[in-house]
């Protein structure tokens, strides 16, 4: 009981600090998702965020072996879903990963891969408040399968390889101009009007 009092006492200051900081965050900074977190965010983040893990999801072992077969499964999963916001590479150098707030982290560094395979697999299935991570849990067997699976490639990624990141590229979702290039090529190989030249530079309208 006196571990749990301690525990309570310790979340209920976290997030207490975090409030009164954010509150001055907020009221100085605005809600302005381009200014760069700062240190002491990420450091109340990363607190709360081991705090708020259940105890039980923490220490839970990856029942799922890790080999060939399920880091290629891995590899194709994280390509089409997770790679938008976390990059092939895991380092979270895109786009929307450069502009969330928090940015996406980089899954390579010591901050992700000393998690437990535990944590991993509940931020997957849960999510993580505040953030732009979502949580994926569907409550199947299969949905757990997928994030164990995630689970392995994520301790992989320190260590891809070049043929790896080609093959993610091209698993990765296409954007509409590549998707509206790929129709028009179709078309004109079955006889239709050639595909139109894109001028450099040129911008899709919204």
């Amino acid at each position: 009981m006196r571990t749990l009092a301690k525990i309570v006492v310790g979340l209920l200051a976290v997030l207490g600090l975090a409030a009164l900081v954010g509150s001055f965050a907020l009221g100085f900074f605005g809600v302005s998702a381009k200014r760069e977190p700062a240190v002491y965010e990420i450091k109340i983040a990363r607190s709360a965020r081991h705090l708020l893990v259940p105890a039980g999801s923490r220490t839970r072992l990856n029942p799922v072996p890790s080999d060939e077969f399920v880091l290629s499964r891995a590899r194709a999963h994280f390509a089409d879903h997770c790679a938008t916001c976390h990059a092939n590479d895991g380092r979270g150098d895109t786009v929307y990963g450069r502009n969330l707030y928090p940015r996406a982290p980089d899954l390579t560094a010591a901050a992700t891969q000393t998690l437990s395979d535990g944590e991993l697999f509940y931020f997957i299935e849960q999510g993580i408040r505040f953030t732009g991570m979502p949580g994926f849990a569907t409550g199947t067997p299969e949905g757990e399968l997928d994030s164990w699976e995630l689970v392995h490639f994520i301790r992989r990624l320190p260590r891809l390889t070049q043929a790896e990141l080609d093959e993610m590229r091209r698993l990765n979702p296409m954007s509409r101009e590549e998707l509206e290039a790929e129709l028009a090529a179709e078309a004109f190989l079955r006889g239709g009007e050639p595909p139109p030249a894109r001028v450099p530079g040129q911008t899709h309208e919204h």
